[in-house]
């Protein structure tokens, strides 16, 4: 094996730039595994776990850019390096004529006047210290950087609050601001539902289901994962529903959220019943009761938020297609699966994604296992190893700490498919995929012959395995939605038309005698 690492002095990439360089990298022919990352600490020990730390590696520093190749052989590492300069290249020759770099955020403020707001992705060291400099120059602030200190956080959304300006984030990865997605989202129509979400995934959900259901989206603002926390207080959470209260292209607000800490949840619901506006709540595993005291319209789901959000904004109920369960096909599955398979195994990208599987599957059964339950008796103890129904979160620090996320990277998820294939007690595996900005060019794709691989074993075996997959996007979106299911079903896998079927299906495919 062949591993060859160049570093490029004093040359910088945002983040974003970089997970979508690193993700073609991968798909070179003959590379193993492809690092393009600056070279901060945590970058370094991502290369540490992963065994491509070299000794000049740790040399590098965080304003140096560290490339790294793993092949087979050293002409493959060579063809490898050919192939990512062109990546370099191509990415240089797609920016317009018209652009401008800017080397310091209070130039670009000064040249462009009628800019508004600031998107930061650089090193989380320094996130802060920029993204105050944007506030400063009266700019809402989109902060992509993670590995924000959580005071730093409270300061930056404070100072924000007092200047009347958004500060979505840190380790905030999806918004649409004025029909436009930022980073990671999808392409959706306009409309007159806005979201507050402190949730990437399960904003990027509801606003997908919205769009299938008819309905469009005024704006989407993150809030970042910590928003809701009992340190941070839900500060951007309450700004974003005032701010769309005051929108007058809003006529409905759905907020979104994994479990909020109480005392957050209460400031919520309290500045839900001063709204002039229909609020839907959707925050997973949260009390339908507290919702309808506060006067907002409850969701379990993410579909259920959708299509509230959808009927409250003017929609006909009677005329949209809510994609049924289908019955018939449930136990047509049922039939297939022997007394023996009676566990679904979840392998996720998206954490709101999974959380909203895992939390349907705990409404019937009580062995539900996970690396994100709030339950610690249902906490896997080895991440490595399943245990009855087990849901994972893939793109969770559990699996990225060291690792590549799995929407960049999808080995991880491969190997542990695989493995799950093999366990004769696995009845369904339920797997997500992304599309959209920011996300995998071909996430079914790159699955795709591990999912050939594992039904010809199966059936070998002499077992049929259920394998059900939920692909989340539009028909706007890129690469196209039709394509990608049809790539998946050519291949004997069931579809579900959403988050939330997808967790009713698996959890009823298994639920003979249950």
């Amino acid at each position: 094996m062949s591993i060859k690492v160049v570093i490029k002095k004093s040359t910088y990439f945002d983040s974003v730039s970089l997970m979508s360089l690193s993700t073609k990298a991968n798909q070179i022919a003959g590379v193993e595994q492809a690092v393009i990352a600056m070279g901060t600490e945590m970058n370094k020990e991502v290369l540490r776990n992963v065994g491509l730390l070299t000794p000049e590696l740790e040399e590098a520093k965080s304003s140096d850019l560290m490339i790294v190749v793993k092949a087979e052989t050293d002409e493959l590492c060579e063809n490898a390096f050919t192939g990512i300069e062109e990546l370099f290249t191509k990415k240089g020759e797609t920016k317009g004529a018209s652009e401008i770099k800017y080397a310091t955020i209070d130039s670009a403020a000064k040249s462009i006047p009628e800019a508004n707001l600031a998107i930061i992705s650089v090193n989380g060291a320094f996130a802060a210290r920029e993204a105050r400099k944007a506030l400063e120059n009266d700019l809402h602030v989109m902060l992509f950087s993670d590995n924000v200190s959580i005071e730093d956080e409270i300061a930056l959304k404070q100072f924000a609050h007092e200047k009347g300006l958004l500060l979505m984030g840190p380790d905030c990865g999806t918004a649409i601001i004025g029909n436009v997605a930022l980073c990671f989202g999808n392409a959706v129509r306009k409309g007159n539902i806005g979201i507050v979400a402190a949730s990437g995934t399960g904003s990027q959900e509801v606003s997908v289901r919205i769009h299938d259901f008819g309905g469009g989206i005024t704006q989407l603002i993150g809030t970042g994962g910590r928003d809701l926390s009992e340190q941070v207080g839900g500060i951007m959470m309450l700004d974003g529903i005032k701010a769309l209260d005051e929108d007058e292209a809003t006529k409905v607000i759905v907020l979104i959220s994994k479990p909020p800490a109480p005392s957050v949840e209460e400031k919520v619901l309290a500045q839900v019943k001063q709204c002039k506006k229909p609020v839907v709540v959707y925050f997973i595993g949260g009390k339908e009761e507290a919702v309808l005291a506060a006067g907002g319209h409850f969701a379990k789901t993410s579909k259920e938020a959708a299509l509230k959000a959808v009927v409250l904004a003017g929609a006909n109920e009677d005329e949209i297609n809510k994609r049924a369960l289908n019955w018939p096909l449930i136990e047509e599955v049922r039939a297939k699966l022997t007394a023996e398979q009676k566990y679904v195994r979840g392998l996720f990208c998206g954490g709101t994604l999974c959380d909203e599987a895992m939390y349907i599957a705990m409404e019937t059964f009580e062995d539900v296992y996970s690396n994100i339950q709030k339950n610690p008796d249902y906490k896997l103890k080895n991440l490595h190893v399943s245990q009855a129904h087990t849901f994972l979160d893939m793109g969770d620090d559990d699996f990225t700490n060291g690792k590549p996320h799995p929407m960049i990277d999808p080995s991880t998820r491969i190997a542990r498919f695989l493995e799950e294939a093999k366990d004769p007690s696995v009845g369904v595996i339920l797997m997500d995929f992304i599309l959209g900005f920011g996300s995998h060019e071909d996430p079914v794709g790159v699955m795709l012959p591990a999912i050939i691989e594992a039904k010809k074993q199966a059936e070998k075996d002499g077992r049929h395995l259920e394998i059900l997959g939920y692909v989340m996007g539009t028909d706007l979106d890129s690469p196209k939605l039709e394509d990608q299911v049809g790539k998946l079903m050519a291949a004997g896998v069931t579809i579900a038309s959403s988050s939330t079927n997808a967790g009713l299906l698996a959890r009823e495919f298994v639920g003979k005698g249950a």
